[in-house]
């Protein structure tokens, strides 16, 4: 059968959700776990590729098994073998052609700005340390810019193979929760580094680094180096994948 999971994870202490050779991954250490409660060897699809550092609070991943084990049961099973950084939230049996990657419509990921004159202990894992004001309303403004099908090889980093750098972002809000700045952006996909890049162009906006108005002329031009810097990964958390 074929069972989708839920879960969430800090990804401090991972190279990330890919299954990697010479680190970590999460991928790996939840296929090690469905290997002592099924013991079969499988492989666990996941819905994002997230990278080193970004946490999760909704990744969707599915594997094949024959384990006669409830699928409402799989969930504590699996996590009896998982570190308390890593958790499946649900299971669910799905048909044979769904996909965890390629069956999602979209995927929200949000970008935690901390903003206030200092740190914060507890949230420096999950949110980047800005010190210095922020205009939220011109980063509003400008955050507009972004949605809709566009080309965003400007918002991509180097390096990254995909035959087209064109996505169609649906939703991209900025929100102020107390000293948070929460960048929320809703897309049918998203480049290497896109969602980073997004946050630390709309960054630059709200310290008068940059002017709103400059966004659409930035994304027109598909050149990296237009755009802004590339947030740590830390702030980053892949919130939802729509089916």
């Amino acid at each position: 059968m074929n069972v989708k999971i839920l879960l969430e994870y800090d990804g401090t202490n991972y190279s990330g959700w890919q299954r990697q050779k010479n680190a970590i991954a999460i991928q790996e250490v939840v296929e090690k776990a469905i290997f002592k409660v099924t013991g079969e060897k499988v492989n666990v699809i996941g819905a994002g590729r997230t990278d080193a550092g970004v946490h999760a609070r909704g990744q969707v991943a599915n594997f094949f098994t024959n384990c006669r084990i409830p699928v409402a049961r799989l969930p504590y099973a699996i996590n009896s073998h998982l570190p308390e950084d890593i958790v499946v939230k649900g299971a669910e049996v799905v048909p044979d052609d769904f996909h965890a990657r390629y069956s999602a419509k979209a995927k929200v990921y949000t970008y935690s700005i901390y903003n206030a004159p200092f740190p914060s202990p507890l949230l420096r894992r999950y949110s980047y340390f800005f010190p210095k004001p922020l205009n939220i309303e011109a980063m509003e403004r400008a955050a507009k810019a972004f949605i809709g099908v566009h080309d965003f090889a400007a918002f991509r980093a180097s390096g990254s193979s995909v035959k087209s750098s064109v996505r169609n972002i649906k939703r991209l809000e900025v929100k102020k929760q107390g000293d948070l700045v929460i960048i929320e952006v809703e897309a049918d996909g998203f480049l290497y580094n896109m969602v980073r890049i997004i946050a630390g162009t709309l960054l630059e906006v709200g310290a008068g680094k940059r002017d709103p108005e400059e966004i659409p002329s930035v994304i027109r031009s598909r050149d990296r180096e237009r755009a802004g810097v590339t947030l740590p990964a830390h702030g980053l958390c892949l919130e939802k994948v729509i089916y």
